[in-house]
């Protein structure tokens, strides 16, 4: 059995196209959206409204933690397009999963990355796509559950949740061969990303899982540039499956 993992997809429907080539399945592990792109300026919804000039300040200030400052250059730069701004971003982030969702191989198996909007994927998922969130699936006679989404950050991006609704997700998930995540369990050289130059949220109660049940391999994305790819937990190998948007390639697993 050969699987395909990838997460943080962030538009490239170019390489998502192909991304299952030799496998018998593809795992998705969310964020699909590119809001804004931190190494290119141009790219993604934020400059396709205000462009790549405003982006890159409005990156800058994210970087350097002023999140008040930031939070207000969006503010100003919202107050100047007409209508609602959640109603420019739903258009935006619509054309941007029609895209995606069409390119994206059967069969698939997704969760939700925190930059997702789970009420729109109904939307656009299409025959062999199934969404798994706080569930769990046998895939080639292995028990792979999925724990979408992410924790809450002053980030504040759409689909970040309370630590006891993540930790209930997790619980319901329970034992399996391979658990797949979008963040990372809580350990700290996992969640360090050395671009960024800052630690990421992980989290506590995939960790106790992973201690608890041992499956075989946890599978997350999330953290685009970490310190460490891959630790082992006791037997559980826990892998960082890869930034798809920056290298359009898949993790594979076989068995």
């Amino acid at each position: 059995m050969r699987v395909h993992v990838i997460s943080d997809v962030h538009g490239r429907a170019d390489a998502l196209a192909g991304a299952a080539a030799g496998a018998d399945a593809l795992i998705c592990l969310g964020d699909l959206i590119l809001f804004i792109d931190y190494d290119d300026h141009a790219q993604g919804i934020f400059p396709d409204l205000f462009g790549a000039e405003r982006a890159a300040e409005f990156i800058a200030l994210r970087t350097a933690k002023r999140f008040d400052e930031a939070r207000a250059l969006s503010a100003r730069l919202w107050s100047t397009l007409d209508g609602d701004p959640r109603e420019h971003i739903e258009r935006n982030v619509r054309a941007q999963y029609e895209e995606l969702f069409a390119a994206m191989p059967a069969p698939a198996y997704l969760t939700y990355g925190n930059v997702d909007i789970p009420r729109l994927w109904s939307d656009y998922l299409q025959d062999g796509h199934q969404v798994l969130d706080g569930q769990s699936v046998e895939i080639g006679g292995w028990r792979f559950g999925f724990v979408g989404g992410g924790l809450k950050t002053t980030y504040r991006t759409p689909y970040e949740i309370s630590d006891e609704e993540f930790a209930a997700k997790v619980e319901a998930v329970g034992e399996v061969d391979v658990l797949c995540c979008h963040i990372p369990p809580a350990v700290p050289e996992l969640l360090y990303d050395v671009v960024a130059r800052r630690f990421e949220r992980g989290s506590e109660a995939t960790l106790a899982a992973i201690r608890r049940t041992q499956p075989r391999y946890a599978l997350f994305g999330h953290v685009h540039q970490p310190l460490h790819r891959r630790t082992r937990i006791g037997r559980t190998e826990c892998v960082n499956v890869g930034h798809f948007r920056g290298k359009g390639v898949p993790f594979i697993l076989e068995w």
